[in-house]
């Protein structure tokens, strides 16, 4: 039997870290791939035209964005969720935004990223809009990806933690102590908070989800200019911590 040589596998670790990327429909540049992956731009550079010539990714050659190509619609038709997040999550969402006028979000932890499954905006003037259906944030990056990370497992996240520093560089203040110091934080609160960080003047507060396991699955979070978030934050944890045990129940009793 032929064994899956150790070059091979780091090949499709960097396919999968490029298709992945390319899902958050903000990273469109070369720079903005590469720097999303933590790889260097010769090396994504091969690993795109691999995936053009498979046709997962195609390059508009006036602008030279890239997109994802036709073959990856085809192979999703043949996908489907295990969990309808945004059935589950969706009443959730509207209570927390009607309630608090901000921006409400899901998020669901898949390797060492969050990705975002519904949001709801509120009706609030300064809306926190830097995020998506569909965008991916390295574990740690949001108040998401820190409450997650503050309930795992020790050994998990301390397996974890050296593989998202280097993705993490592009945000000044997420040093290795800064990230410990807030999870630790969030462990003695209940709920991450997140303030500054990553975009100027926004905020977030997060809570985690667990699935019917028991085990962290998935992170509900309010994102809102920072104040907003500081001056609220007790009302904010409350409200999540509600509306997290509704979604739980809800996937204790999904099929």
């Amino acid at each position: 039997m032929k064994t899956t040589s150790a070059s091979s596998t780091g090949a499709i670790e960097k396919a999968c870290r490029v298709l992945k990327a390319m899902s958050d429909g903000r990273n469109i540049r070369l720079i903005d791939i590469a720097d999303y992956c933590g790889l260097d731009r010769s090396t994504t550079m091969r690993v795109l035209d691999i995936l053009m010539r498979e046709g997962m990714v195609a390059r508009d050659a006036e602008t030279k964005h890239y997109r994802l190509g036709a073959e990856i619609s085809r192979i999703a038709n043949g996908v489907m969720e295990e969990v309808d997040w945004r059935h589950i999550s969706r009443p959730s969402l509207l209570r927390l935004s009607g309630e608090f006028e901000d921006t409400t979000l899901m998020s669901v932890l898949s390797g060492l990223e969050m990705v975002c499954v519904d949001l709801q905006m509120g009706d609030y003037p300064v809306r926190a809009n830097f995020q998506a259906i569909g965008s991916r944030r390295t574990l740690g990056v949001g108040s998401s990806g820190l409450a997650v990370l503050a309930v795992m497992r020790d050994a998990e996240r301390e397996a974890l933690l050296p593989q998202i520093a280097p993705r993490v560089t592009r945000y000044p203040m997420l040093t290795g102590e800064f990230l410990r110091d807030s999870i630790a934080r969030a462990q003695r609160n209940g709920y991450a908070v997140m303030i500054d960080a990553v975009v100027q003047r926004m905020g977030g507060i997060a809570v985690p989800i667990r699935a019917r396991d028991g085990e962290v699955c998935a992170a509900l979070a309010i994102s809102a200019l920072s104040d907003r978030v500081l001056e609220r934050e007790e009302a904010l944890a409350v409200a999540l911590r509600r509306e997290a045990l509704v979604i739980e129940q809800a996937l204790r009793q999904a099929k």
